[in-house]
């Protein structure tokens, strides 16, 4: 469906529900299926429409965990009507200020303080039972995602003999030392683009791929964001914080900070090479080139923890091998 057939139909919906749309225009775009609409009404309000197609994308999941992180009390996108048939879901409109427009190196400490308070109110009060496990197959399957196209695609590499058998070794020891984590409610893309700020609070969206995870994935995903990039003893600072609010809440963190910090530098690590894999898929898959300037960034995270813990010593040659200037290579497909 293209972009006038699809402005026909929620204008339609629209009229539907008794709203009144005076005008309609894309609101954003994200790295799924999914379309997002600002309908400015006649009373001057104005809508966020999600849009998909139901053969596409589900979003009971989205609807399930608004619901869940509404009944605590955190602040969520309001869901005004849905029509799953259709694929269309209403929403409060939060505004268009990501926190990631807003930071500087003036603000960025309070900012993310306020951005850990929520993460950890979000993790000591929601459920987890009921999401899909982030277990040893499914972290193994993301990081696949690196190899077939980051490593297949971007660099144009199969991997095999030794250069296979070390990735495995590797992937095999981040995945186990990562499911020995404490499982929260884990958001899965908890960072500064995913924060919407309305004067003083924030709000939260994108939260429809949560699931049950390790304690640590979403404060590395805040903190180590492949979006922005912030000093080594900015994001220290920061991970103490996390730690003494999550250990006051009664999160089952580490005891001691180093063990917490380690957990989190792995953890990092397989998210990281995953976002290698995705940001390489939507270029060459989905034809979305913008996030190849962030693959340097990601790179980096990856190269610093890997040099920096001796048992990742073959994934760092591996790495070095496949960047011998450094930097990420082009990859080219015929």
């Amino acid at each position: 469906m293209n972009h006038p057939d699809i402005q026909q139909q929620i204008h339609a919906w629209l009229l539907q529900l008794g709203q009144q749309p005076q005008t309609l225009v894309p609101a954003a775009s994200d790295a799924s299926a999914r379309q997002y609409w600002r309908a400015t009404l006649a009373d001057g309000q104005s809508r966020i429409v999600m849009q998909a197609d139901p053969a596409v994308l589900d979003f009971a999941p989205f609807l399930a965990r608004q619901a869940e992180l509404a009944a605590a009390g955190l602040p969520v996108p309001a869901v005004l009507a849905q029509d799953a048939a259709q694929g269309l879901v209403l929403l409060e409109d939060l505004g268009t200020t990501e926190l990631a427009a807003v930071l500087d190196a003036g603000n960025a400490q309070d900012w993310y303080r306020r951005a850990i308070d929520l993460l950890v109110s979000m993790q000591a009060t929601l459920p987890h039972a009921q999401l899909p496990a982030f277990d040893a197959a499914f972290q193994q399957r993301e990081l696949e995602i690196c190899r077939e196209w980051y490593f297949g695609q971007q660099l144009g590499v199969t991997l095999d003999g030794e250069a296979l058998a070390a990735w495995q070794r590797s992937c095999a020891l981040i995945v186990a030392r990562n499911v020995q984590q404490p499982v929260v409610f884990m958001h899965r893309d908890y960072h500064a683009r995913n924060l919407m700020v309305q004067g003083e609070a924030l709000r939260l969206i994108d939260f429809q791929d949560a699931v049950a995870g390790p304690l640590s994935y979403d404060i590395v995903s805040l903190l180590r964001d492949a979006y922005l990039d912030w000093d080594e003893a900015f994001v220290l600072d920061l991970a103490i914080r996390y730690w003494e609010k999550a250990r006051a809440a009664g999160l089952p963190v580490d005891a001691d900070f180093a063990d917490f910090y380690r957990a989190f530098e792995w953890q990092g690590l397989q998210r990281h090479l995953k976002i290698l894999g995705l940001f390489a898929r939507l270029k060459y898959r989905d034809g979305k080139e913008r996030y190849q300037a962030d693959i340097p960034r990601v790179l980096h995270y990856v190269q610093k923890v890997c040099e920096r813990y001796v048992e990742l010593g073959a994934l760092a040659r591996l790495l070095r091998q496949l960047h011998p200037s450094g930097q990420p290579a082009v990859g080219y497909t015929f």
